[in-house]
């Protein structure tokens, strides 16, 4: 499966242990071709961050706040911020551009691989 989402969490892994995962920074022109060039789960939580993730990527991300278990094989998009937010704060539509402005939005590919190496 492809996901697409602002987070990633360990939790994800719940039923993988022992398993590599990879990170990798890619390029808003690269997160573009991913979502057009797949079928997609959005895990969005909130509406103004998947309203500033459509407007991104040019490709509609629904708001759909669920919980995601990865298996091997797996995909996720990140829209991920490079800083902390207070405790709490949940950023609306206009304080997102503002970070995208300040470029302070970055684009992960995280991946499950089918084929672990043994540990």
């Amino acid at each position: 499966m492809f996901y697409v989402g602002n987070a990633f969490s360990i939790s994800m892994l719940r039923e993988l242990s022992n398993t590599i995962v990879e990170f990798k920074k890619i390029s808003l022109e690269k997160a573009r071709e991913l979502v057009k060039e797949k079928e997609f789960i959005s895990f969005v939580g909130h509406p103004s961050t998947a309203e500033v993730m459509s407007k991104l990527l040019g490709i509609e991300i629904p708001a759909n706040r669920i919980s995601v278990e990865l298996d091997m094989g797996d995909e996720v998009l990140v829209m991920s911020l490079n800083q902390r937010l207070p405790e709490g704060k949940v950023l609306g539509k206009e304080e997102l551009e503002e970070l995208v402005k300040q470029g302070k939005i970055q684009w992960w590919l995280v991946r499950v691989p089918e084929i672990q190496p043994i540990i």
